[in-house]
């Protein structure tokens, strides 16, 4: 439960933090936001944002079939696919991916630009950012 609740805050302080990014209007997620975020993670998780956390990304696309080929070579890359899923209003799909990793703001925000670059490649609607909790027992 305190897993749920901790990815919770971590998933609102990202949604309150960002303006998520579309891969066709090159916005992206920026330095000083990850910055902010880490400071605020800190509050809430302390010394355990310094190792290693249970990081989920997003991609999206209004066709399923365009986030498979992606799901398929980041598995690959040791990343657990979660889902590919209908939102509420099905006007589109998640792509949801995991991994256990560590990340500084610099880390992290290198590791979204790799996003960026491959929902461009694939031509997905965008890479929609991540969320963050504890690594389960």
């Amino acid at each position: 439960m305190k897993k749920i609740f901790i990815r919770l805050i971590a998933l609102f302080v990202l949604l309150s933090v960002f303006d998520l990014a579309s891969a066709k209007d090159k916005i992206v997620i920026t330095l000083e936001q990850l910055n902010k975020m880490f400071v605020s993670m800190r509050s809430d998780l302390g010394d355990k944002v310094d190792g290693d956390l249970l990081w989920g990304y997003f991609f999206t696309d209004s066709d399923p079939k365009k986030l498979q080929p992606l799901a398929d070579r980041l598995s690959k890359n040791g990343y657990r696919v979660v889902n590919i899923y209908l939102t509420d209003d099905k006007n589109k799909y998640f792509l949801h991916i995991e991994k256990i990793e560590h990340h500084t703001p610099e880390s992290l925000n290198k590791r979204n630009a790799e996003f960026y670059k491959l929902a461009n490649e694939f031509q997905l609607e965008s890479y929609d950012g991540m969320d963050v909790g504890p690594v389960g027992k």
